[in-house]
């Protein structure tokens, strides 16, 4: 989960395509702000990442945890 114009979103996207990338790992990026439902459950803590559908993290990538997450 994602928003326009927020540093933190573009620092964690970058993140994300490099590991996913790296590992196979197909992956897409949502906008909060397109859908009211996201914005509120959201809100301030974007960025969020979700593997299938449930929270994993939000602010910032921790990277070995998203690894082995993504193995599993």
């Amino acid at each position: 989960m994602s928003r326009e114009a927020c540093h933190s979103c573009v620092d964690a996207i970058a993140d994300v395509r490099r590991i996913c990338d790296e590992l196979g790992v197909a992956w897409s990026v949502s906008d909060v702000d397109a859908d009211s439902e996201l914005r509120a459950e959201y809100g301030d803590r974007v960025p969020v990442i979700l593997i299938d559908g449930v929270e994993h993290g939000f602010w910032k990538v921790e990277e070995e945890r998203f690894r082995r997450a993504l193995r599993n």
